[in-house]
């Protein structure tokens, strides 16, 4: 975990084929909020981006690199105070030649927070 405690894992399962949910908690308290921003915390769309990568890197049990970004949308701001527990969707593929495609819709409560495809090398 690239930031410590920044979030904990509450499910981590395969529900079908390739497709995967993550629960998680965000850390309402961790020192990143303290600076984005002072009195009005919002998660950092690279933090996002670094748990898809981590639940990807558990899922997949190895580490990887993005190689490339097609397509990121953040649609809501994530208040760790109001709304710290979310769900990740991830539908993640492994290539004959060591890639790995993931698409993830990140939700909280019934709201798309974010939604991300990417492609990783395997390291």
């Amino acid at each position: 975990m690239l930031l410590k405690d920044f979030y904990t894992v509450k499910v981590l399962e395969n529900t079908v084929d390739s497709k995967y949910n993550a629960q998680i908690t965000i850390n309402e308290n961790h020192d990143v909020f303290q600076g984005h921003f002072p009195g009005n915390p919002i998660m950092p769309g690279v933090c996002m981006m670094q748990i898809i990568k981590e639940l990807t890197e558990q899922i997949t049990a190895c580490s990887l690199f993005m190689e490339s970004l097609s397509n990121v949308k953040f649609m809501a701001l994530i208040n760790p105070f109001i709304n710290p527990d979310l769900l990740l969707e991830l539908d993640i593929i492994t290539t004959d030649d060591n890639l790995v495609k993931v698409k993830n819709v990140s939700y909280f409560d019934q709201t798309v927070a974010l939604k991300l495809s990417c492609i990783y090398k395997k390291v």
